[in-house]
């Protein structure tokens, strides 16, 4: 049986260079002045219209057709990055994470949503059968590429806010 070593009464800290991203305020406040601008309006929107999207397309029999499995995936990929990205910008956390390009950020975000939401909503809209299986699939899929092709302009405006204010910075 080993001998019990005795304890030491030395403590070793270490201090990681991560903190350094963050500001050193704790507190995130509330931004009313976003909501009222057009980036933030254009944010609430495509969170309602996407929502939309894919809410239409859960409630119907989507899986007979494979594109509106595409169009889900993108309607609620985007959905929930749009969700993340209005709370950060909502509550000024962007202001806080200071080594992340917020403009360039915001700028990729909103091309590759109006990029892929354009190709979802033209998926959607081609993919709605002329045959009608039933009423419900039908109106559910139409209300859908109808807010598809809106959430499309709103990430499209986005784009190009986004884009000024990258200009504007760098």
């Amino acid at each position: 049986m080993e001998e019990p070593r005795p304890r030491s009464n030395t403590v070793t800290t270490t201090s990681s260079s991560y903190s350094e991203a963050f500001s050193t305020s704790a507190s995130l406040s509330y931004d009313r002045s976003f909501l009222r601008s057009a980036p933030g309006a254009l944010l609430l929107a495509e969170i309602v219209f996407g929502l939309l999207v894919w809410a239409l397309i859960a409630g119907s029999e989507y899986f007979i057709y494979p594109a509106f499995g595409w169009v889900m995936f993108v309607a609620v990929f985007y959905w929930v990055l749009t969700v993340f990205l209005f709370i950060i910008y909502v509550t000024r956390a962007n202001t806080k994470i200071t080594r992340v390009p917020w403009t360039l950020v915001g700028l990729c975000f909103n091309l590759s949503a109006f990029v892929f939401y354009l190709i979802a909503a033209l998926a959607d809209a081609t993919s709605i059968p002329t045959e009608h299986y039933s009423p419900h699939n039908y109106s559910s899929w139409t209300a859908s590429a109808f807010f598809a092709f809106l959430v499309t302009l709103c990430y499209g405006a986005s784009t190009f806010f986004s884009y000024q204010s990258w200009r504007t910075r760098s």
